[in-house]
């Protein structure tokens, strides 16, 4: 009888460590705030995509300081590359470790969109993107580990095997308050508003 038990509770164990392991892979790229997740928000974009670049300048940066800073809500960055540029840079994204450089990194990666993510030649675009890395302290040889990182690049795009399973999406940005989709315009205003619902 009490093998048994034993067994039972290394079977419930092995069980635990394999969601966390699966839940560790299958994680955001990364998030902002120590909000009790009360509020939390998922923005599944692609850093190539000129909407995703919108609506963080025109709502998340604003996000960031008033909610984010005061740890009112939660986000959450969600990698949804749709091409190889995008790709590039989400791997230069999981090079930094720190999350407000992360977010420095991702706001100067959609100001500039316009100047990197152009052209046919990866090549000639991993050299603009790595100079936006190189604004927020990122080394060139540490770049280009993760440019080459096999591991990084399954994990991105795993996540987005993921992510288009469990929250069906069709373009981007998609953004999620909580678990509901939010359908509203891409306006500051608009989405404090239902922000404000909720806290």
């Amino acid at each position: 009888m009490v093998l048994k038990n034993l067994n039972k509770l290394n079977i419930k164990k092995n069980i635990l460590i394999f969601v966390f392991i699966f839940a560790s892979f299958f994680s955001q790229s990364f998030e902002i705030s120590k909000a009790n997740e009360k509020v939390v928000i998922k923005v599944f974009s692609s850093l190539t995509c000129p909407h995703c670049a919108n609506f963080h300048q025109k709502v998340v940066i604003n996000l960031k300081n008033d909610y984010l800073n005061k740890n009112l809500v939660k986000f959450e960055h969600h990698s949804f590359p749709l091409d190889m540029a995008a790709l590039n840079a989400e791997k230069i994204l999981r090079c930094i470790e720190n999350s407000e450089k992360k977010f420095e990194f991702l706001s100067i990666i959609y100001k500039k969109q316009e100047k990197w993510a152009v052209g046919s030649d990866i090549n000639i675009i991993n050299d603009s993107i790595k100079k936006i890395g190189k604004e927020v302290g990122l080394k060139d040889k540490r770049m280009d580990k993760c440019l080459s990182n096999e591991k990084i690049q399954d994990e991105i795009l795993n996540e987005r095997i993921e992510a288009q399973k469990n929250y069906k999406i069709s373009s981007t940005p998609t953004v999620y308050i909580n678990k509901k989709k939010y359908e509203g315009k891409h306006e500051y205003k608009v989405f404090k508003k239902e922000l404000d619902k909720l806290l």
